[in-house]
């Protein structure tokens, strides 16, 4: 009996504004093609969250990646969130669940767990763990990041962003959970920190920004991933005892855990992984 018999047909998304070159749909109908399931995954664009109010109500509707600017917003849209997406305040993974007659819409996060587990391997592989975290930005992706370095057991976590009243807030809304120390400017870090993400674009950034970030060793993060090689990255390597990892793998991490989510099944993850590759050599053979 083929998937296609046991599992109906169900149309995935991602959306989010300014989206038309996600690789999303590259990892996600590699996967669902390499376990037979009649899924598609399309980028849908808008505006605003509403804009996409009725690809959610579509009996076929099997659930969809969000992104920026529609983090904070789409949980009007939900029947109900986790309580880790409702702690995080921002949903990039919606869930269908069909009960009978009855079908639900969970918001839920998978930016902090593949975060998380990036995190919690690295310091597996060096048996060395982090002590002092540094979160870069304050908008949906950095409370995901602030989260999953306080579930991998970093005790003391700085947050700066450009507008402080901003990263003020984020802190508040954390209050009750973790402590967050709000720093001004990447200069007043207090102690150089063992781990650090990035949550910002690229392009609004420059490597000199970065230069006085860097202790003996550590590993930085960036969820940026237009271009593939930040700024960030490219101040961080200059330090050999540093390791980075890129957008491209944060975003891998953070898909195989909605490809559990919404298959129910072990995300085939080379097969993903190399989808992107594959994409990568057929643009760069497009120039």
């Amino acid at each position: 009996m083929s998937s296609a018999s046991i599992y109906p047909t169900k149309n995935f998304h991602i959306f989010g504004k300014g989206i038309s070159f996600s690789v999303s749909p590259t990892i996600h109908n590699a996967g669902f093609e390499h376990c037979s399931l009649p899924y598609s995954y399309t980028i849908r664009e808008s505006d605003s969250i509403d804009g996409v109010a009725s690809l959610i109500a579509d009996d076929r509707f099997g659930g969809a990646s969000v992104t920026m600017p529609h983090k904070l917003q789409v949980h009007k849209l939900c029947d109900e969130q986790t309580e880790t997406a409702r702690l995080i305040g921002a949903i990039n993974t919606l869930i269908v669940k069909d009960h009978g007659r009855r079908r639900t819409v969970t918001g839920d996060n998978t930016d902090w767990s593949g975060l998380h587990s990036i995190v919690v391997s690295h310091s597996r592989d060096k048996q060395r763990h982090p002590s002092v975290g540094l979160v870069i930005g304050a908008g949906g992706a950095s409370r995901a990041a602030l989260y999953s370095m306080h579930k991998a057991g970093i005790q003391k976590i700085f947050l700066v962003n450009r507008t402080q009243a901003t990263a003020d807030k984020v802190k508040e809304d954390f209050s009750q959970v973790f402590e967050i120390e709000v720093i001004a400017t990447l200069d007043a870090i207090p102690a150089k920190p063992d781990v650090i993400i990035g949550t910002i674009p690229a392009d609004t950034t420059t490597e000199d920004q970065f230069t006085s970030l860097f202790g003996p060793r550590g590993l930085c993060i960036d969820m940026s991933y237009k271009p593939r090689q930040t700024p960030l990255l490219t101040a961080t390597q200059k330090h050999p005892d540093w390791d980075t990892v890129t957008g491209v793998e944060v975003l891998l991490a953070q898909a195989f855990d909605q490809f559990r989510l919404w298959t129910g099944l072990e995300p085939p993850k080379e097969v993903m992984a190399e989808a992107i590759l594959a994409l990568d050599k057929k643009r760069a053979g497009a120039l």
